[in-house]
């Protein structure tokens, strides 16, 4: 996955002036920081997409996670997973300003509209705000705004009061299943009803999320992956894993959801709640990290340090850290915080990480989909890469805070 059409010096050039001239040192050799790092993954990244969309041409299927030769799986646009490509190339164009990728994300984004009128999952939201909301946060237009709306009256049609939660699957095992994820698809019921939709769909999000505050979590911080509710009396009837180790077991992933969910759920209401249980998820993820800050699948996997790692929880905590160090109120925190998550970047920038040097046409490599079911083990995961390219433009972002 080499192949290069743009001018790489003009896109390095863009890349420079982009992240400026900031030089965080995070204990790496000699002559390296961060930004240089940074710098290079965005290149490395940008050719890595460049070269996915060429290998794709007019496909109307969206990769998913790589086969044993590093090309894309792909999948049907109804996919959970088929909103992240598209977002891929927003997010590069938001960090290059390069049209090509403006170009290829406005195409691969169009070919999820008929999502809108998804009602048979939850992940309406990570398929069309990555996708249609990162387009409409870059360009506001009428035509992207009207789908988003009507993607979360769909999400809001799984919503039921007695519970006060989304149902997340349809024929599971559980009778009615919340599982963690489900918190990144509150985002798009908020913007809606700031940007035309009903105050209810405010009211849906923050009645989801309180719920799960209150029975997703243990004492420690940690996170159950599913919470299976009566959907007549709205009782909790299970604490499970679906992904996880065991049951009582911490999937990484889970409590990365948890870290970013909670962060935003916070910044949209500024409900306090929602702060500190933020910062709860993340200082149990902190805590449980290993040297190189990327976490094995399940923090408490039988077989660590012979586990296998994943960068998509990496990527995900990562992105979700910089924002919760934004909005912490203690300095210690938030220094802390955006430590963790520039510590974390570091590992994710260069290999074994970067999937620099091996056959994956993903950016990352080392990710984990569902371990119990032994599918999709590391390899390169599109949402493992979306996150990482979020967290590079959140990083751009707050050091061109500081600086200035």
């Amino acid at each position: 996955m080499t192949t290069r059409c743009y001018n790489t010096s003009k896109l390095l050039r863009r890349i420079s002036s982009a992240i400026g001239a900031c030089v965080i040192v995070l204990g790496m050799s000699k002559g390296q920081n961060l930004d240089s790092l940074v710098q290079t993954a965005i290149l490395y990244s940008g050719q890595h997409l460049e070269a996915t969309v060429k290998v794709l041409g007019g496909s109307v299927e969206y990769p998913r996670s790589t086969l044993g030769d590093g090309s894309w799986k792909t999948v049907k646009p109804n996919d959970w997973t088929s909103g992240f490509f598209p977002g891929c190339l927003w997010k590069m164009y938001e960090l290059t300003n390069d049209s090509a990728f403006r170009v290829a994300a406005t195409k691969w984004t169009a070919g999820l509209e008929v999502q809108k009128f998804n009602t048979k999952t939850h992940d309406v939201g990570f398929i069309t705000f990555c996708s249609f909301g990162n387009g409409q946060r870059l360009h506001p237009n009428d035509e992207y705004k009207q789908i988003l709306l009507q993607a979360a009256r769909s999400l809001a049609t799984r919503f039921n009061p007695v519970v006060g939660c989304i149902r997340s699957w349809d024929n599971r095992k559980w009778e009615y299943p919340v599982i963690i994820d489900n918190m990144m698809n509150l985002e798009l019921l908020f913007w809606a009803s700031k940007n035309g939709g009903p105050h209810t769909l405010y009211d849906i999000a923050v009645s989801h999320a309180s719920k799960t505050m209150e029975n997703h979590f243990r004492k420690d911080g940690s996170t159950y992956h599913v919470v299976s509710y009566d959907s007549i009396t709205g009782a909790v009837i299970a604490k499970e894993t679906h992904q996880g180790y065991a049951n009582e077991s911490a999937w990484s992933r889970g409590q990365a959801w948890a870290v970013y969910g909670f962060t935003m759920a916070y910044r949209e209401t500024h409900d306090e709640r929602f702060l500190k249980i933020a910062q709860r998820a993340a200082d149990y993820f902190i805590g449980h990290l290993p040297p190189d800050f990327v976490p094995y699948w399940d923090f408490q996997a039988p077989n660590i340090p012979n586990e296998e790692r994943d960068v998509s929880a990496a990527a995900v905590a990562c992105s979700g850290l910089f924002e919760l160090s934004t909005l912490t109120q203690d300095a210690a925190e938030e220094i802390r915080y955006r430590k963790s998550a520039m510590h974390i970047l570091v590992s994710l920038c260069a290999p074994p990480y970067l999937s620099k040097g091996s056959r994956s046409a993903g950016i990352l490599d080392r990710a984990v989909g569902s371990r119990p079911a032994n599918t999709e083990v590391d390899v390169s995961l599109i949402y493992g890469d979306y996150y990482f390219l979020e967290a590079l433009v959140r990083y751009r972002d707050l050091m061109r805070t500081i600086k200035h």
